[in-house]
């Protein structure tokens, strides 16, 4: 800062811009609660149909989104910019004050060019004075003029930081002022530095400010971007390797945090996850030199695979889409030429088992040498980029060296075919035998397959539970739903031999409950209005969902979420039809009851075909098990209490406008509605059979659930009728012997579609 710069320093047009911040500041906050309530509320409640029901929805989501980050940035601007103003304003004060000061010392300050000159006064005035008078003055103006250098050049930066946080839109980075956000690129800085070193020369000290500081500015935008650019791509690789290097007899703080190198690999991993959401040059950069970084080994030739190391810091986070996309297409067109020569996954990746080995992944699950598996957490993190993943094509039919080949018209006779990214790691891929750190067999590589699958069929990250935005799916999310179920279908070993994955398939066909119910109801006119979807329908067919239903089945969770998902869904489009009468059929010859019956009955029987199917599958694993574990599946039904509220809530797939409020949620809390009560009674054990059973208790008894299944169906119609104010007695009796037919149908096309594979009471072997 120059001396006479902040010495005469006019404030005005920086106490004008902050003004026009506050302003700007303020107007934001009311767009954002407008847009938030008014604009997104009003989509929520929309009855939105065809193309918009996927594109405009979505649109009106991110533009609602997208003023709460203005509103966010102005913030962080602004307070910068006061805090800013306010220090240099002292600052000016504080040298006014020195110079003051100094006169009365009879110490002279004058401008020197940029800088100033501290000297005794001419003549008697300043014959006495002491040279460390004149030093202590001069020192203090330095101290002032560097501390206000330092408050003008850090705002600048981290104004201009925060700027390119985004390309397109604004930043949600979040700072009180300028100390804070400045702090935060310092300390990126530091840390950076800190991780270049050689691991194996780490003192305890220093892992334990590296994982400080990561785990407390993991989720700063500014840390994030600046820690990563710092460190470089090729930086990021080599630390983990290094870290991890088991043929290097020195290791980070000699050894004495191997327990927290889980701690430090999630930190960083979500620090680079965050970085990458930044459209700064640096960041653009940082990911490009990583998708060429990873396409060597780390440490030489005969290092370790990049690709292996990078996909173990991608367990955690949300990283940026189309990095990420990148980074797994060039993944697998690596692993695709391998294969066309023949080589297996762990050839392709470098490991090939025996002496040391690096253990870039420390939490236990899997020892971190197939890339696929830390890259398939990812993905399960970030469902746009998993959609546009798994449906991109791994090898067409005619590429030279295609290994792959079917018969796909049953004339006895394989020809070449052409893959899809779902189809090869679904059905093709040999996954890496891996060991978890008990020594067991690991599943985690085809688990966070499967977890990977419900980020992309759904529209949010695995594990969470929908919301009325990601209800709406995407030709896309559907397609691949579709190819799931018939994936299964094909081959049910594929599933069933993997029912670690069942959890997932489960949540995801909850999701699709409205998609089911049209593949199983033989309507073929105006089925949309029978069984309304805001959103892209998946295609699917009885056999198809029979296969597919019938080997969920089998397991507890993926059970428990298709039962809950069918009821929750069941009960919401009977109250729909209750009170809309007239939705699916509108005759004048009968009478809105009448007209109604038809949708009713349609509900009922897929509801019973659903439950019958579900049934049997479980029915079949009880007597595999000896009916050992039926406790677990009503233990995994009463745990999937939260997904039917979630559902519920959302009104899934019913086109329920009428029955919510803004932002999707249920006008009179969930409780008040027909499926609120069904849920409850299914989860919460509140309903008993015919026996006194709690209903769904007994799984091993296929006659148990059919009863339960009826009661809880009876149920949803007589509710459905008296919280519509139209009761009838002679509906609910409908439903029971509907859903009945349904059940039988089911057991008919288990025997007619399973091949009489896994029929309760008569079991066969997989053939």
């Amino acid at each position: 800062m120059d001396f006479d710069t902040l010495l005469h320093a006019k404030f005005g047009t920086l106490d004008s811009a902050l003004t026009d911040w506050n302003t700007l500041v303020t107007n934001l906050e009311k767009l954002e609660k407008d847009a938030s309530g008014g604009l997104k509320g009003a989509a929520a409640k929309a009855d939105w149909q065809g193309v918009n029901s996927q594109v405009g929805r979505k649109f009106i989501d991110k533009t609602a989104g997208e003023f709460g980050d203005a509103h966010t940035q102005a913030t962080s601007i602004r307070n910068i910019i006061r805090d800013t103003l306010g220090e240099l304003k002292k600052f000016k004060t504080d040298l006014e004050g020195e110079i003051a000061t100094a006169r009365l010392q009879m110490v002279s300050v004058v401008p020197s060019g940029k800088n100033f000159v501290a000297k005794a006064m001419d003549g008697d005035a300043g014959k006495d004075v002491k040279q460390s008078t004149v030093d202590g003055v001069r020192d203090r103006i330095d101290g002032i003029l560097r501390s206000a250098a330092e408050s003008d050049s850090s705002a600048a930066k981290v104004l201009r930081a925060l700027v390119d946080q985004a390309e397109k839109g604004f930043g949600d980075a979040k700072y009180a002022d300028r100390d804070q956000a400045a702090d935060a690129m310092r300390t990126a800085e530091d840390l950076a530095a800190l991780a270049k070193k050689d691991p194996s020369k780490m003192s305890e000290a220093e892992f334990d400010r590296l994982l400080a500081g990561l785990t407390k500015y993991s989720g700063d935008d500014l840390f994030a971007s600046t820690f990563a650019h710092k460190l470089g791509a090729q930086g990021t690789l080599d630390f983990w390797s290094q870290l991890n290097d088991p043929n290097s007899r020195d290791h980070a703080a000699d050894g004495k945090r191997y327990d927290q190198y889980k701690d430090l690999q999630k930190q960083l991993g979500l620090t680079l996850a965050n970085a990458t959401q930044s459209a700064s040059p640096d960041m653009t950069r940082w990911k490009f030199d990583m998708l060429q970084a990873v396409e060597k080994p780390v440490g030489g030739n005969y290092g370790v695979s990049g690709y292996v190391v990078m996909s173990n810091l991608m367990r955690w986070g949300d990283y940026d889409d189309d990095f990420l996309t990148q980074y797994g297409g060039n993944m697998l067109a690596k692993e695709q030429e391998g294969v066309r020569n023949g080589a297996r996954p762990e050839q392709i990746w470098g490991y090939h088992g025996g002496g040391l080995w690096p253990h870039l992944n420390t939490t236990g699950t899997d020892f971190g040498f197939d890339p696929m598996t830390g890259y398939m957490k990812a993905l399960a993190n970030s469902p746009d980029a998993a959609t546009e993943f798994f449906n991109s094509e791994f090898i067409a039919k005619d590429t030279e060296n295609n290994p792959f080949t079917r018969d796909t018209d049953s004339n006895g006779k394989k020809g070449h075919i052409g893959l899809s990214n779902f189809q090869y790691l679904f059905e093709e891929r040999e996954w890496m035998q891996e060991e978890d750190s008990e020594g067991e067999d690991s599943i985690s590589g085809k688990n966070y397959m499967a977890a990977a699958l419900e980020a992309a069929t759904t529209g949010h990250p695995a594990g969470e539970l929908p919301t009325s935005a990601t209800s709406v799916h995407s030709e896309e999310q559907a397609k691949l739903y579709s190819d799931i179920v018939k994936s299964v279908s094909e081959v049910p070993s594929r599933l069933t031999d993997n029912s670690f994955m069942s959890d997932s398939m489960g949540q995801i066909s909850a999701e699709y409950m409205a998609d089911i119910h049209r593949g199983l109801s033989p309507v073929t006119e105006n089925k949309d209005l029978l069984y309304p979807v805001q959103g892209a329908a998946a295609k699917l067919g009885e056999q198809d969902l029979t296969r597919f239903m019938y080997a969920v089945g089998q397991n507890p969770e993926g059970y428990a979420a298709l039962t809950v998902g069918q009821h929750a869904y069941t009960a919401a489009a009977m109250e729909y039809h209750f009170a809309h009468p007239e939705a699916f059929v509108n005759d004048d010859r009968y009478t809105p009851t009448q007209n109604m019956e038809v949708a009713i009955s349609d509900i009922a029987r897929n509801a019973g075909e659903i439950q019958g199917t579900l049934g049997a599958g479980r029915a079949y694993a009880a007597e595999l098990d000896a009916g050992n574990k039926d406790a677990e599946f009503n233990d995994a039904i009463t745990k999937a209490g939260e997904l039917g509220e979630s559902l519920v809530g959302i009104g899934v797939g019913v086109g329920t406008a009428s029955m919510v409020g803004p932002g999707g949620v249920i006008v009179g809390g969930i409780a008040e509605t027909v499926a609120g009560e069904i849920i409850g009674s299914l989860t919460e054990g509140m309903m008993k059979d015919s026996s006194g059973e709690v209903i769904y208790r007994n799984g091993e008894e296929i006659e148990a659930t059919r009863d339960s299944t009826f009661r809880l169906v009876e149920k949803a119609a007589q509710e459905a009728g008296e919280k519509t104010d139209s009761p009838s007695p002679h509906i609910v009796a409908l439903v029971g012997r509907e859903a009945e037919i349904g059940f039988g149908d089911a057991q008919d096309r288990i025997r007619d579609f399973v091949d009489g594979v896994g029929v309760p009471k008569a079991l066969e072997k997989d053939k």
